[in-house]
C-alpha cells in the first residue's frame, strides 16, 4: 500500500506520525479542503509531467493551473501531464494520493511552485485518496528533496 510506503519514507523526518488519516476522501483539492478544514489554496497538490521516459514532479498550491508558456522556459518541453496508468507505474502512487514521498525511483526530480510560499504551511497528500500531512513549506521542500522552487503556475480566477 502506498501509504505504509510513504510513512517508511516519513520515518527518516521524523514525520510519520503526523500523517492525517482521514475518514473522508481528500483525492481532489476540493475534498481535501474540506476534510482538513482549510482553504483550497493550502492543498499542495503534486502533478505529474511527461520527461523523457521518466516524469518530473511539480507541487503547487491548490489554488492553481500550469502556464504552458513558463513551465515550457523552465523545462524546455510542453506541459504534458501523465495518463493515470503512468502515474501509477512511474510515481508508485496512484492519481487522489500522489505525493512526492515514497516515490518508485529515486530518480524523479520534484520542483516547488512558488505558489505555495504565502502560506506558512501546506498540505499534501501521503499516498492514498484520504491521507494528508501538514508542513512549512521549508519542510515540503527538503523533505521532498526539491530541486528548486519554480515559477510554473497561476492562481486561478
Amino acid at each position: 500500500m502506498s501509504i505504509e510506503k510513504v510513512r517508511e519514507y516519513l520515518k527518516q523526518y521524523g514525520k510519520d506520525s503526523d500523517i492525517k488519516e482521514l475518514e473522508t476522501s481528500s483525492a481532489t483539492v476540493e475534498l481535501a479542503a474540506n476534510a482538513l478544514g482549510v482553504i483550497p489554496a493550502r492543498i499542495a497538490k503534486t502533478l505529474s509531467f511527461k520527461m523523457d521516459n521518466s516524469c518530473i514532479l511539480v507541487i503547487a498550491a491548490g489554488d492553481t493551473k500550469i502556464d504552458n508558456k513558463k513551465f515550457k522556459q523552465i523545462f524546455g518541453l510542453k506541459a504534458k501531464m501523465l495518463s493515470p496508468e503512468e502515474v501509477i507505474n512511474l510515481t508508485g502512487h496512484a492519481i487522489g494520493g500522489v505525493c512526492p514521498f515514497g516515490l518508485k525511483t529515486s530518480d524523479i526530480k520534484v520542483y516547488c511552485d512558488i505558489s505555495m510560499q504565502r502560506f506558512e504551511t501546506v498540505f499534501p497528500a501521503c499516498g492514498s485518496s484520504n491521507s494528508a500531512i501538514e508542513l512549512t513549506c521549508d519542510e515540503l521542500f527538503n523533505i521532498s528533496k526539491s530541486q528548486s522552487w519554480v515559477d510554473v503556475c497561476n492562481i486561478k480566477e
